[in-house]
């Protein structure tokens, strides 16, 4: 199983990326939707999250509230650190066993969505290679005003809050420029589909 990371800053458009390859027949994992299930109730990084982080980031149904834990984390380079030292281990363990069992069902490829992937400069182990999904920081501010109703400020600092996703150029196998419109950003990921699925980058 060839297993490619899929990355870009908040707003630089990995997450439609990710749906147009899908789209294509590539296998793709949510990363940030397996964050989520692992901080349920029951799931492996509940208890130590809440743990750490104390009440205050619980809902009133005793959930944990992604809202009010991003508030914490995205304020304090030091708790978001903490957190993704908890969650990471968990999420990662997640993937490869669902990347297992695309394997098991014949697939040979498969991509994993995750904004935070590469954060310390280098390849994951665990990745075949890096696809960046690239946009200019001005434009990403007002999608995110766009698509997520986010104030200019507030829209800054989650991106001010993640590594310069330009730094993982350096190792990225292929860069998805996604300035342009829908159409130029499908045109890309038609072609780097019938890539995947014919072999390694």
């Amino acid at each position: 199983m060839r297993l490619y990371g899929l990355t870009g800053g908040i707003g630089a458009g990995k997450s439609e990326a990710a749906r147009l390859l899908a789209a294509r027949g590539v296998p793709v994992l949510d990363a940030d939707r397996i964050g989520h299930e692992v901080l349920l109730p029951g799931g492996p990084a509940f208890a130590p999250v809440a743990a750490a982080f104390g009440p205050g980031i619980l809902g009133p149904d005793g959930a944990v509230d992604r809202d009010r834990l991003a508030r914490v984390v995205f304020a304090n380079p030091d708790a978001l650190r903490r957190l993704n030292e908890i969650t990471h281990p968990e999420i990662f363990r997640e993937i490869a066993r669902r990347a297992a069992d695309f394997a098991a069902d014949g697939a040979e490829v498969c991509v994993v969505e995750a904004a935070l992937l590469g954060e310390d400069g280098r390849m994951p182990p665990m990745l075949s290679g890096l696809i960046l999904v690239s946009a200019p920081v001005a434009l990403r501010v007002r999608r995110l005003a766009a698509a997520r109703g986010m104030a200019e400020d507030e829209a800054r600092r989650r991106i001010a809050a993640q590594s310069d996703p330009e730094t993982k150029r350096a190792f990225a196998v292929l860069v998805l420029d996604n300035s342009g419109d829908l159409e130029h950003l499908q045109r890309q990921t038609d072609r780097l589909a019938e890539e995947l699925l014919a072999g390694p980058l």
